[in-house]
C-alpha cells in the first residue's frame, strides 16, 4: 500500500483552552492557516500534539473533528494512533479507518518497551491489522520512546508481515540509516524526515552516495580500504597502523616516538 507524503507536513498541536480542556473550535482555524500557507497534510495527535497527556476519548474526538474539518479541502489527513496499551491503539486505528484517514502512524510502545525488532514489528502488525485499508507508517522517535532499533532492518522485516506498510515516520537524526531506509527495495518506501533541524542534510540527494562508499569501505575494513583508496588517487599514504589491519592481512605496528 503506497502513499507519498510530498511536501511539508505539519505535526500539529492539540487545541486546548485556558482550563485544559480540548478547544475542538481551535481546529478549524488551525487548518485554515495550514491550507492558506501550503501546507498538503497533517499529522495529528503525535507528539507535537501531547498524545501521552490525552485520553483515548479526548483523542478520538480529536480524529473525528480533523477529519470534518478537513473534507473537501484537500488536506490530507493523517492519525497517530500509538499507544503503551495496544487495546487503544487498535481502537484509535479502527476509527481513522471509519473517518477514512489517509493514513494512521504509531510509535512503539515505551512503558514495557519492545526487547526485539520482531516484538515491535508484531506490535505495528497488531495496530496495522485493525484498519486493513490504510497505510500504516511506524512513528521512529527513539529520542522519546527510548526504543531504538536499526529501521532499514525493520523494513525488511516488516515488508513481509504489514501488508498496509507505507512506511517509517523518521524522527532519528541516523542520517545513513535514513538514506538506506529511502533506498531500500527500489525507493519504494515513503520515508518522511521528522527531525527539522537536520532538515536540509536528509534532503541532499548526494549524501546516498557518500552512505553507500562509507559502508564499502567498512566493508573491507575502513581505515585499510580508506588509505588504499588514497593510494589509487595517487596520494599514497601508506598502510594502516595497529590495531587496523591492512587488506592483505598483515599487520602494521606502531613505532617508537622519536626522542
Amino acid at each position: 500500500m503506497t502513499i507519498k507524503l510530498h511536501g511539508l507536513v505539519a505535526a500539529t498541536h492539540t487545541p486546548f483552552q485556558p482550563d485544559g480542556q480540548l478547544n475542538l473550535a481551535g481546529v478549524e482555524r488551525q487548518a485554515e492557516h495550514l491550507h492558506g500557507n501550503g501546507v498538503k497534510t497533517v499529522f495529528i495527535g503525535g507528539s507535537t500534539g501531547e498524545s501521552h497527556s490525552l485520553t483515548v476519548e479526548e483523542r478520538l474526538t480529536l480524529a473525528r473533528r480533523w477529519s470534518e474539518v478537513v473534507r473537501g479541502t484537500g488536506l490530507r489527513l493523517v492519525v497517530h494512533v500509538g499507544s503503551n496499551c495496544l487495546a487503544n491503539a487498535r481502537t484509535l486505528a479502527a476509527q481513522a479507518q471509519e473517518l477514512r484517514a489517509d493514513a494512521i502512524a504509531a510509535l512503539a510502545p515505551s512503558y514495557f518497551k519492545p526487547k526485539s525488532l520482531d516484538a515491535l514489528v508484531a506490535c505495528c502488525a497488531d495496530i496495522a491489522g485493525t484498519a486493513p485499508a490504510v497505510p500504516f507508517y511506524f512513528y521512529d522517535i527513539p529520542v522519546l520512546t527510548g526504543v531504538q532499533f536499526p529501521m532499514p532492518e525493520f523494513l525488511a522485516v516488516a515488508a513481509d508481515r504489514i501488508p498496509t506498510l507505507a512506511s517509517i515516520k523518521f524522527t532519528n537524526a541516523d542520517l545513513m540509516a535514513y538514506q538506506n531506509c529511502l533506498h531500500a527495495q527500489d525507493a519504494r518506501f515513503d520515508i518522511p524526515w521528522g527531525v527539522d533541524e537536520y532538515m536540509l542534510a536528509a534532503a541532499r540527494a548526494e549524501q546516498f552516495r557518500s552512505v553507500q562508499l562509507i559502508e564499502l569501505l567498512a566493508g573491507f575494513g575502513y581505515m585499510a580500504a580508506a588509505k588504499a583508496v588514497m593510494g589509487l588517487l595517487g596520494v599514497e599514504v601508506g598502510p594502516a597502523r595497529l590495531p587496523n589491519g591492512n587488506r592483505d592481512g598483515s599487520a602494521t605496528p606502531s613505532t617508537p616516538c622519536a626522542p
